[in-house]
C-alpha cells in the first residue's frame, strides 16, 4: 500500500489582488484525487523569501525556469515589494498518496503549458519574445518539484507558520478615516462531498464584492463547537417553527380522528411541542456540521473530539464587509434568494444553504474566536499537521 503524502501549493499574491483566488481553488479540487486537509494565509517575511528562493535554487530545473521563479517571487513575495501589493498568500495542504507528483503535474500543471486543463494553463503565463527572451510570467501558485524539495518547503511553512501566518488583518492598508470589517465566511459540508469545483465557484461569487481575505482555515468542527456556534439559532427555531409544527400537527392528526382540531387546540399543542421540535433540527445542524449527530454522544470530551465533516472559513476584509457579503450570499431560503447570489445558486434548502456568513460585528468576533480565526494567537494547526507528517507520523 502506496502511503499518504502531504504536499502544498501557495496561491500567489498576485492571484489574490486579481481574484482568481476562487477559480483556482475550483480546479485543485475538482482535477485530482487529493484531498484538502488544510489552509492558512500568509503575508511572508524577508527571512522566509530569502530561504524559500534557496530551495528552488537547489532544485533540479531548467537554469532559465529557476531564474524567472527566484525573480518572480522576490519581486511579488516581499512585504516591501517593488510593486507595493499586498503579499498575502494562500497555503492549501493536500494529502494522499504520489502527492507530490499528482499536484505538480495533473492538477498545477507545467508553467509553459498553453491549454487550460490545468491551473497554470488557465491562469498562469508565460511568454517569450522571438528572441527567446521571458516577457512576461506568472505562474498563479507556487509547489514543490520533487518528493525531497516538498520537504523542505514545507519545513519552511511549519518554521513560519505562526509569524508570518494567520489572520492578516494588519497587511491590507484602507485610506485614512475609513473603518474596515472583517467577517467570517464558512462553505459548508455539502460543498465537500465529493471532488467538485463547486467551494471555489462560491469562492469566485464573493470575490465579487472586492473585499480581501485576510483568513483562511480547514474545519472538521466538534460538536461541542458546533453546539456553541449555533445556540443563538436554537431560540430562533422554537419560535419560527412553531406554525410550521402546527401545520404537520393538523396534517398527522387529521388522519389519525376523525374529529376537526381548531386552531387553539394546535397552537397549543405546538407550544407543547416546540422545544422538542427546536432541539431535534438544532441537532439535525449540529449533525451536518460536524457529521456526528450530537444525541448520540453523552460524554462531553467524545463531543470535543473533532468531527468528519468538512467546512472552508475564510475571513473577508473591507469597507462594510458584513452587509456586502450577506447581500452576495442571498437569504437563508434558496428559494427566495435573489438571482445570481450564492444561495440561489448552490442552495439546496434551509440547512443546506452553500454558506455561513456572520450577521452583525458581535456576532462575527464571537464565531470567529469559536473557529480558531480571531488572532495571530490561535493554535496553527496546519504547522502541527506538517511536523507530523515530516516526522513520519500522518
Amino acid at each position: 500500500m502506496i502511503a499518504n503524502e502531504l504536499a502544498y501549493v501557495l496561491i500567489t499574491p498576485y492571484s489574490l489582488m486579481k481574484s482568481r483566488t476562487g477559480g483556482i481553488i475550483g480546479r485543485l479540487l475538482s482535477l485530482g484525487r487529493l484531498e484538502l486537509v488544510g489552509a492558512r494565509m500568509y503575508a511572508p517575511s524577508d527571512e522566509f523569501v530569502d530561504r524559500y528562493c534557496a530551495t528552488v535554487e537547489a532544485q533540479d530545473m531548467d537554469t532559465h525556469l529557476k531564474r524567472a521563479f527566484t525573480h518572480y517571487i522576490n519581486d511579488y513575495f516581499r512585504r516591501d515589494n517593488r510593486f507595493g501589493l499586498s503579499n498575502r498568500t494562500m497555503l492549501m495542504l493536500f494529502s494522499g498518496p504520489n502527492a507530490v507528483k499528482i499536484l505538480k503535474e495533473d492538477m498545477v500543471g507545467s508553467v509553459d503549458h498553453i491549454r487550460g486543463d490545468t491551473v497554470r494553463g488557465t491562469y498562469g503565463d508565460y511568454l517569450e519574445g522571438k528572441d527567446g527572451k521571458l516577457e512576461y510570467f506568472e505562474p498563479a501558485v507556487l509547489t514543490a518539484t520533487d518528493g525531497e524539495t516538498n520537504k523542505k518547503q514545507l519545513t519552511l511553512l511549519a518554521a513560519y507558520a505562526e509569524s508570518d501566518g494567520g489572520v492578516l488583518e494588519h497587511v491590507v492598508k484602507f485610506p485614512k478615516g475609513e473603518k474596515p470589517e472583517t467577517t467570517l465566511v464558512i462553505i459548508k459540508p455539502e460543498n465537500f462531498l465529493r471532488h467538485s469545483s463547486r467551494p471555489g465557484n462560491i469562492i469566485d461569487i464573493f470575490s465579487r464584492t472586492g473585499l480581501f481575505i485576510v483568513g483562511a482555515k480547514l474545519l472538521c468542527m466538534d460538536v461541542a463547537r458546533a453546539e456553541t456556534f449555533y445556540m443563538p439559532v436554537k431560540e430562533v427555531l422554537r419560535n419560527k417553527l412553531k406554525s410550521k409544527l402546527a401545520e404537520k400537527l393538523r396534517l398527522s392528526l387529521s388522519r389519525t380522528f376523525e374529529f376537526s382540531l381548531d386552531d387553539t387546540v394546535l397552537d397549543r399543542l405546538a407550544d407543547d411541542l416546540k422545544d422538542l421540535n427546536a432541539q431535534y433540527e438544532f441537532n439535525r445542524i449540529v449533525e451536518y456540521m460536524t457529521g456526528r449527530n450530537p444525541s448520540s454522544i453523552a460524554d462531553r470530551k467524545d463531543k470535543e473530539k473533532p468531527g468528519t465533516a468538512r467546512c472552508l472559513a475564510l475571513l473577508y476584509r473591507g469597507i462594510n464587509a458584513i452587509d456586502k457579503i450577506r447581500t452576495i450570499l442571498g437569504v437563508t431560503d434558496p428559494s427566495k434568494a435573489a438571482d445570481a447570489t450564492v444561495r440561489s445558486i448552490y442552495g439546496y434548502d434551509l440547512m443546506r444553504n452553500a454558506a455561513h456568513a456572520s450577521d452583525s460585528v458581535e456576532n462575527a468576533e464571537r464565531e470567529r474566536k469559536l473557529v480558531g480565526l480571531w488572532d495571530e494567537n490561535s493554535r496553527c494547526e496546519e504547522k502541527d499537521l506538517i511536523k507530523l507528517y515530516l516526522a513520519g507520523r500522518l
